[in-house]
């Protein structure tokens, strides 16, 4: 059981790793003015998006099979598990809209501001400091 959380840990490690970095990546991009810049930017959001998405398929993978063994026989009723699982699907959610935000400005179609990317850098950090706290003190805040 041990080995099964450890890879959950690591894989939550690299897919935030991504889920922090990408929105700053996008805010470079966003600023930038030239097409060599850009593409540059592009090249380094897809790359990331890659990493990123290995990291999320794992801690979901891994995540689920710690629900299923262990945590929802002995938590299933906890009110910290319930909002854990929706501050994840808010995480998938967000991941989800980072893929939109990286092909609309890869087409140059980006309608956001670095103002907005900005703003929207602190999300995971926000819901990753939410959920730590929940895990780690298993009561809700």
């Amino acid at each position: 059981m041990l080995w099964i959380k450890a890879f959950h840990v690591i894989f939550v490690i690299a897919w935030f790793a991504g889920l922090l970095y990408l929105p700053r990546l996008f805010v470079y991009h966003a600023s930038s003015e030239d097409r060599l810049s850009r593409d540059r930017f592009a090249l380094m959001e897809r790359k990331l998006f890659t990493i990123m998405s290995l990291g999320g398929g794992g801690a979901l993978a891994f995540g689920l099979w710690l629900l299923h063994r262990y945590t929802w026989a002995v938590h299933h009723d906890a009110l910290w598990l319930h909002l854990k699982l929706v501050l994840v699907a808010a995480l998938v959610a967000f991941h989800l809209f980072c893929a939109k935000l990286m092909r609309d400005l890869r087409e140059d179609a980006g309608r956001y501001r670095p103002a907005f990317f900005r703003v929207l850098n602190e999300v995971p950090a926000l819901l990753m400091v939410a959920v730590v706290l929940l895990v780690v003190v298993k009561k809700p805040v």
